[in-house]
């Protein structure tokens, strides 16, 4: 099965306080009720492929793979990853064995990388669906030669070495007698070789080419010692921006594949933010000057005033503490939050900006940056991004018409246009 996934018969993009299509149809039912009844992540395809080009065009000569751990940092890893690889991806990053499953399952044969390590008890999975493993110790590596073995199939790896990350990787020191015993194994490929930087979002890059220089240096001991030819790979988005020296054979972006820059001062490249998040006003009400708002009373209304309630909360990914001084876009105008964020639900002040129930609200997209609330919530775009959950569902937008809807329920297709 390929890959590229089949271009459908593009529908209607969803518009505000509209169904998806205007025509009686059960599907377009089914899409509105299921994808903007309470609230929803719009997911712009054509901002994913436009990011992936513009990455591409930032690492000449480079590969990329797209990250799409943690579902796509909260996008959606299957409908992302099609995207991505569409697009020009050559491959796909999960975190763990499960997430590559899925990958697998959705039907998609680009190489795909588990940048996590992966327990034993999961490499024979693994190794099953042809998921290229990360090794960093050799007991890994022997547990991925028996899977391999038991699979019949053989087991692709690369080396991760900690050049200064401190998380997960061999020592330098230890590497090329690691790499070369891992050769030595039998049914598994040593393909590929790994590090990560720690500091490559800072305004201060030395620390970065610290590691790059170490990485440099075991790079060029693996190839006395005769192994390789290995794919080298150690830029994540921030170095694939700033640092030419570390693109090597293959660049690794997460963050910046949705649009979003790793760091403030890191915006040469046009990336187009891939997520709004989107709700519909539940209720309505006024309320005099000094009526107490919300759990603890946090909030008294400064005058009389219109208070609107939208039916999203914490457990929807938008964050607590992002209540004290965040805001939504009502129409296009912004109106700032009334009072403690609940777990289902915030209430907003809406002043004299005409509202109703029904109506849609931006939380965060083209009217207020998911860097935004991410600084007000004391935090970053990545967690933000990545902690809204499977309830919320998934909007995919393809050339601004609807794609699919996911739900907890399932994926709903496109709506003919």
């Amino acid at each position: 099965m390929s890959a590229r996934d089949p271009a459908p018969p593009p529908p209607r993009a969803p518009r505000p306080g509209r169904a998806c299509d205007d025509r009686p149809s059960r599907e377009a039912a089914r899409a509105r009720a299921a994808g903007t009844a309470r609230a929803w992540a719009e997911i712009s395809l054509d901002a994913i492929r436009d990011n992936v080009r513009a990455l591409l065009g930032a690492a000449p000569g480079a590969r990329l793979l797209a990250v799409v751990k943690a579902d796509a940092y909260g996008h959606g890893a299957v409908e992302v990853a099609r995207a991505a690889v569409a697009s020009g991806a050559w491959g796909l990053g999960v975190a763990t064995v499960e997430e590559g499953v899925e990958l697998r399952r959705a039907g998609l044969a680009s190489p795909v990388l588990i940048l996590g390590p992966a327990p034993p008890e999961h490499l024979e999975t693994a190794v099953g669906h042809d998921l290229a493993i990360t090794a960093f110790r050799l007991d890994t590596a022997q547990a991925a030669s028996r899977a391999a073995a038991r699979a019949g199939r053989e087991a692709r790896l690369h080396l991760k070495v900690d050049t200064g990350m401190g998380r997960i990787g061999a020592a330098p020191e230890d590497a090329v007698a690691l790499a070369q015993a891992i050769r030595a194994l039998p049914r598994v490929a040593l393909e590929g070789c790994f590090t990560h930087l720690a500091t490559a979002d800072e305004p201060d890059l030395a620390p970065a080419r610290s590691q790059l220089a170490t990485f440099r240096a075991l790079l060029r001991a693996l190839e006395a010692a005769g192994v390789g030819p290995l794919v080298r790979h150690a830029a994540n988005s921030a170095a694939t921006l700033r640092l030419p020296e570390a693109r090597f054979d293959l660049v690794r972006c997460g963050i910046a594949l949705y649009g979003i820059a790793p760091a403030a001062h890191l915006r040469g490249v046009r990336l187009r933010p891939a997520m709004r998040l989107c709700a519909r006003v539940a209720h309505t009400k006024r309320v005099a000057a000094g009526t107490p708002i919300g759990y603890g009373w946090a909030y008294r209304a400064p005058r009389a005033t219109t208070i609107a309630t939208i039916p999203v909360g914490y457990a929807d990914g938008y964050p607590r503490l992002a209540g004290g001084s965040g805001g939504v876009a009502v129409g296009g105008r912004r109106v700032p939050i009334a009072g403690r964020v609940s777990m289902d639900q915030i209430t907003v002040d809406a002043g004299e900006v005409p509202v109703a129930v029904g109506d849609e609200v931006e939380l965060w997209g083209a009217a207020i940056g998911v860097e935004e609330v991410a600084a007000a919530a004391q935090t970053i775009s990545y967690e933000v991004l990545a902690r809204v959950p499977r309830r919320v569902p998934r909007v995919f937008l393809d050339g601004g018409r609807v794609r699919a809807v996911r739900t907890l329920l399932g994926t709903i297709p496109g709506v003919p246009g």
